[in-house]
């Protein structure tokens, strides 16, 4: 089973607050994208990326890119104006590769087990999706702000990446949603849409997206401990 990574880098990073790009911004003196390339370049099982840049970053991203890919085949596209454009580019831009991981180039922390699963899974069941059960209350809300259902959080996970599927499903799926005009914030939302299941594969809490500020902060605070020694990780 031969993999491909689409690592998706072109975001507007609204929420942000800031001019730069957010996968350019620094955890620990290394820039986003690069703590989110390393695991993909590292596996074995992985065997072409494809980093999907905002326009005008293209150059800027395969500067950084280059730098950690000596030995992988490496491809940088232009994204397109929202994320479900992004991967759709991306994934057209993918080739020699069965299975496909999609994944967000804002999640610094995605670790070599997590690749493990979502491919062992994808093997079983064509499609899976990193997650992570909810440990609050869930509450489904109105327009006008009342509380309308509670949700039993039992049944409840965050959705998280890489996600992982066949290509040529992923690739069905996209195609299908452009040409019934349906949007969606993920990959596993598409799939579903065509009846097929998808599998969700157990990840880690610290498997945190960069979205606003104060992320960062925690982002530099988890690389400590989870680069530090065992007294930095018995403060957690």
């Amino acid at each position: 089973m031969r993999a491909g990574a689409v690592v998706v880098a072109a975001g507007a990073g609204r929420r942000m607050q800031c001019a730069e790009n957010k996968v350019f911004l620094r955890i620990g003196g290394t820039p986003v994208l690069l703590h989110s390339l390393r695991v993909f370049v590292a596996h074995p099982a992985v065997a072409h990326i494809v980093v999907v840049a905002r326009a005008g970053e293209e150059e800027r991203v395969r500067t950084l890119a280059q730098d950690l890919l000596p030995a992988k085949p490496l491809a940088v596209v232009t994204g397109g104006a929202e994320r479900q454009d992004s991967v759709y580019a991306g994934l057209r831009a993918l080739e020699g590769c069965d299975v496909v991981l999609v994944h967000d180039a804002a999640r610094p922390f995605v670790r070599p087990q997590h690749v493990d699963r979502l491919l062992a899974a994808v093997e079983e069941t064509g499609a899976a999706c990193l997650g992570v059960p909810v440990k609050d209350t869930v509450k489904r809300v109105d327009a006008d702000g009342t509380i309308a259902a509670t949700p039993p959080r039992s049944s409840l996970w965050l959705a998280q990446t890489p996600q992982a599927f066949w290509r040529t499903l992923l690739l069905e799926a996209h195609e299908a949603a452009r040409a019934d005009g349906v949007a969606a914030t993920d990959d596993a939302a598409l799939v579903e849409r065509l009846g097929h299941p998808v599998r969700m594969v157990m990840g880690d809490y610290d498997n945190l997206k960069i979205t606003t500020p104060e992320d960062v902060v925690v982002a530099e605070a988890l690389l400590r401990w989870r680069e530090g020694d065992d007294e930095n990780r018995t403060r957690f």
